[in-house]
């Protein structure tokens, strides 16, 4: 089959798949305590209670700003009730009102709601300051450029003496950003419709993808080096679609063993590492996509100098300035 001949109907799909994740992750994402700062909280109730309710009593508490989900229906074997509550970061010491003791925020919230809505316990307690956020956030986007960064140079090391190595590096970067792009794009699906937060699992579940990513993308660049060296007279889109023959094969078998391991994990595993098995699952769909059908092309199309041609057409032309003749 003529993969690289094909490559613009590849291109398209992917353009497409972007822009939709794109369009997702603009207003999809959820970012959890741990990027933006506050308090979260499962709220257990050994009775029923409305979400409208807990919502109306946590404003009235000065907590107007919670959020409030409702995870179960009841809780075992009687009709309960359990939420999941956000709100701003509570404080660790208060004026309890009624006795004039220094409790923290978390017990008098309890208390209240006890008087409210009787017997209930809040089991789980994570909270983080604005400041501790920011400086996770910080952390995994360095986390993420330096780890590009490094893949690039190596990359441009290992095939080094093929020419215009820094290319296939750029490629590869390319190819991984198109998976992160997707992965986030989903993940931004199902916290649309789900409610799923980014944490620093999800961090490391990118950083995951990305090396396996690239690991793949190396494979077929590999290939790609041999046959070069072995068919020189060959033009480069021959010896590129030959090594993506040559490779596809151990590419798809190797990417479904880890599928059907992560599938596995996903069924019979905790709900904890549930959002995390689930970029995985994406990413090595996509990953394997990518190093096919992305990575390998892109690299043709700058050796034949489409990317010049483009950025040549994008530029603004000067306007034309007529020669001043000398003086007379």
């Amino acid at each position: 089959m003529d993969f690289v001949g094909k490559r613009k109907i590849f291109y398209i799909l992917s353009a497409v798949i972007l822009l939709v994740c794109i369009g997702f992750a603009i207003n999809g994402l959820h970012f959890s305590i741990e990027f933006k700062g506050g308090t979260t909280m499962t709220m257990q109730f050994n009775q029923s209670v409305s979400q409208a309710d807990l919502v109306s009593e946590m404003a009235s508490l000065g907590h107007g700003e919670a959020q409030v989900r409702k995870e179960t229906t009841a809780q075992g074997g009687t009709s309960g009730s359990t939420f999941f509550v956000r709100t701003a970061t509570l404080k660790d010491q208060v004026l309890d009102s009624a006795t004039g003791a220094t409790v923290t925020e978390e017990q008098t919230i309890k208390e209240a709601l006890t008087a409210k809505f009787g017997p209930m316990d809040i089991p789980e307690t994570s909270s983080f300051s604005s400041e501790a956020a920011s400086s996770i956030a910080n952390r995994a986007v360095i986390a993420v450029v330096f780890s590009s960064v490094a893949i690039m140079l190596y990359i441009a090391w290992a095939f080094r003496k093929m020419k215009h190595a820094f290319r296939l590096g750029v490629c590869a970067i390319i190819a991984m950003i198109h998976d992160a792009i997707v992965c986030i794009g989903v993940y931004a699906v199902v916290g649309t419709f789900f409610g799923v937060e980014v944490d620093t699992m999800f961090i490391t579940a990118i950083l995951t993808v990305v090396g396996y990513s690239v690991t793949d993308t190396i494979v077929v660049y590999d290939r790609i080096r041999e046959n070069s060296l072995k068919n020189p007279g060959l033009p480069l889109e021959t010896n590129i679609n030959n090594s993506i023959m040559e490779t596809i094969a151990r590419s798809i078998n190797t990417s479904m063993t880890v599928v059907f391991v992560l599938l596995a994990l996903y069924l019979i595993g905790g709900s904890s590492i549930h959002n995390f098995v689930l970029v995985l699952l994406v990413g090595i769909i996509i990953g394997t996509y990518s190093s096919i059908f992305i990575a390998s092309p892109l690299l043709l199309e700058w050796e034949n100098g489409t990317f010049g041609r483009l950025f040549r057409r994008l530029r603004p032309r000067r306007a034309h300035q007529p020669k001043v003749s000398g003086a007379q």
